[in-house]
């Protein structure tokens, strides 16, 4: 399974304000790099919980099988397309009438296929985040997401033979803990 992030979530706005607030910076010349350390935290973010913050549009590539496939990102919020791969690579949409999905009550997101259908592999994109703003976003995870952030900004001028590096602070995965889901595979 492969996952390809179509259209990243926006952080350059309010989050980006909120650490540079937490960071005490006022000067812009430091916003590329504070925009990538938010984008790694996210990703922190959501392997630690299972869950996709803030909302992002992804795409996932399942193998094709009579069985039901579910994505490994959730939550999901809409189903944007289901595609199929053909042997040489060339990808077709496919109609409603030949798939059904289904967003269940946990978030994930499960694709079966309806006909027996040709190819490599089945293409699904979707929108999955627990919000769509970062105003909406739960305030644990906001605050995990900006002190991780701050910690790796603060973090990245140390040398790398110094044993005094520490992994990110404690209270980051205490305020994450609450939001992680468990999977049964």
């Amino acid at each position: 399974m492969q996952r390809r992030i179509v259209e990243p979530a926006d952080v350059g706005g309010e989050a980006l304000a909120d650490l540079k607030s937490w960071l005490g910076i006022t000067r812009p010349n430091e916003d590329v790099l504070l925009i990538g350390l938010l984008q790694s935290a996210l990703s922190m973010c959501e392997g630690f919980t299972g869950q996709t913050p803030l909302s992002q549009l992804v795409e996932e590539r399942l193998p094709i099988q009579g069985e039901q496939s579910a994505l490994t990102s959730r939550p999901v919020s809409f189903l944007s397309r289901v595609q199929i791969v053909s042997q040489g690579g060339d990808r077709t949409e496919l109609n409603a009438s030949q798939f059904e999905a289904e967003i269940q009550a946990n978030g994930n997101l499960v694709v079966q296929l309806l006909d027996s259908i040709e190819g490599q592999a089945l293409v699904v994109t979707a929108s999955v985040g627990l919000s769509d703003t970062w105003d909406g976003l739960p305030a644990p995870l906001k605050q995990g997401i900006i002190r991780l952030s701050a910690h790796h900004y603060r973090d990245r001028d140390r040398h790398s033979g110094d044993k005094t590096v520490t992994s990110p602070p404690a209270i980051v995965s205490a305020l994450w803990r609450p939001w992680r889901a468990v999977r049964l595979t």
